[in-house]
């Protein structure tokens, strides 16, 4: 049991946004241990993401750009777990590591962003729509191919500027984030998932540990929510059958009611010229073969070449 001589230190990004997760992780396992703040240090570490950030993500490697450098840390012993952003989180761990403890779930809608504009659909004509992420590019391009869609990075803060010094008309965040900031009133509208999927594990809170550390692995299991781990469980076994064969524009997301779990998956070319999307139903405890099964189809209905192009 972590104390003040011997705090427990918790990896994390070093944005505002990370730090607030990391905070809600500290708060819930002392909530849940009855242990003081002292009890815990946050460590921040710089990931290649945050270093490099006037090259599109894919540029600079794609897979584990913001997580990398924790997940080392943590192999190392140099801190004792990693707080992630699940939708950043490679599907493939390293040697050692496990993610066994998910926090409750946030909003998993996209946020519409504008100083002017209240929706996609009234985004006039040609209007410039700024964005990082592939999906978000490439399901805009597939409803409004009318749209100027350019590469858009950077925190809330910088998003924002951007938008006030006229780079863009709008641009997307996740819901998720703002709430964590206390900014929900940022978003012009919240994007129903019917309209725009959002990415895999979407506002989902993961905390990564050593795999031989049975003490983290007690402390951490009075704060795992279950119903987030079987959501997040079929969701990420359906990126995994995808992330195997393709770099392409990905969205899914598992729902359950009662003893019931619906996943709805697509696929979409990079420019938004084609989309394949499809739903499953199952047993909730089926959720990684459902999400196999999902993508399975998905991959047999865009046929060879969707991929590459």
């Amino acid at each position: 049991m972590p104390d003040t001589s011997r705090p427990l230190r918790i990896g994390t990004r070093g944005s505002v946004l990370a730090l607030a997760q990391a905070h809600e992780t500290r708060d819930r396992l002392m909530a849940a241990h009855s242990l003081p703040a002292e009890a815990f240090q946050i460590v921040p570490i710089k990931t290649t993401g945050d270093r490099v950030t006037d090259r599109p993500l894919k540029e600079i490697g794609g897979k584990g750009l913001f997580t990398r450098e924790i997940e080392e840390a943590l192999a190392d012993g140099a801190i004792d777990i990693a707080v992630h952003s699940m939708k950043d989180m490679p599907t493939l761990q390293p040697e050692g590591l496990v993610i066994d403890c998910l926090l409750p779930r946030e909003d998993v809608r996209d946020a519409f962003v504008s100083p002017h504009v209240t929706s996609i659909a009234d985004l006039p004509q040609g209007a410039v729509v700024g964005s990082s992420s592939l999906r978000r590019r490439a399901q805009l391009a597939h409803r409004r191919p009318d749209l100027c869609l350019v590469e858009f990075r950077g925190n809330v803060q910088t998003r924002m500027r951007k938008l006030d010094e006229g780079v863009a008309t709008a641009t997307f965040l996740a819901m998720a984030g703002l709430n964590r900031l206390n900014m929900a009133d940022v978003a012009r509208s919240a994007i129903d998932p019917a309209e725009m999927l959002p990415a895999v594990a979407q506002g989902a809170i993961g905390i990564e540990r050593r795999q031989d550390d049975v003490v983290v692995e007690m402390l951490l299991a009075s704060i795992h929510d279950p119903q987030t781990g079987f959501r997040i469980a079929a969701e990420r076994a359906f990126l995994a059958r995808l992330d195997g064969s393709c770099q392409t524009p990905i969205a899914g997301l598992a729902e359950i009611s009662g003893p019931t779990m619906t996943l709805r998956g697509e696929i979409l070319r990079p420019d938004g010229s084609a989309v394949v999307a499809a739903m499953r139903e199952g047993v909730v405890a089926d959720g990684p073969a459902i999400g196999d099964d999902l993508a399975r189809e998905l991959l047999g209905r865009a046929g060879p070449g969707f991929m590459e192009i």
